[in-house]
């Protein structure tokens, strides 16, 4: 398997080299909306230390990332009116990884609602600072 590279795009976003709509963030993890949803509230939830995917993570930062995915899976719910969630992980290119750093997708759904094809549009900044805030209130009550 290849090596960790400090310089993929999550990694810079972890640095503050490059921006976010940040939703949730602790010592261990951090969550930000996905620029390109699938659904509105797509969610992305990843460890703060370098794993390259599940195949590298250590058990206990895997742990904590899917604690923080539950949440903002309930907070999700609620803050967009879903009727359920899809959560998905990609391991290596084989797997369907496209970035090199561990996370996963947290995606409320509606019934009926197809999802949007994965990276096939770019949500408008002023959206997604929308629903970033959107998201935030809904963590804040749980």
């Amino acid at each position: 398997m290849p090596s960790y590279d400090p310089d993929n795009v999550f990694a810079k976003i972890l640095r503050g080299e490059f921006p976010s709509y940040k939703v949730y963030e602790d010592d261990k993890a951090l969550a930000f909306l996905d620029i390109m949803p699938r659904a509105p509230g797509h969610t992305l939830v990843l460890p703060k230390t370098p794993a390259r995917n599940i195949l590298d993570v250590a058990p206990d930062d895997l742990a904590h990332v899917m604690k923080v995915a539950q949440r903002i899976a309930k907070a999700g719910m609620k803050a967009f009116d879903a009727q359920g969630v899809t959560i998905q992980q990609f391991n290596e290119s084989a797997g369907g990884q496209v970035v090199f750093h561990l996370h996963v997708h947290v995606i409320p759904r509606k019934a009926g609602a197809a999802m949007k094809a994965p990276a096939s549009e770019k949500e408008k900044p002023d959206v997604l600072a929308q629903h970033a805030e959107k998201l935030k209130a809904a963590l804040a009550e749980h």
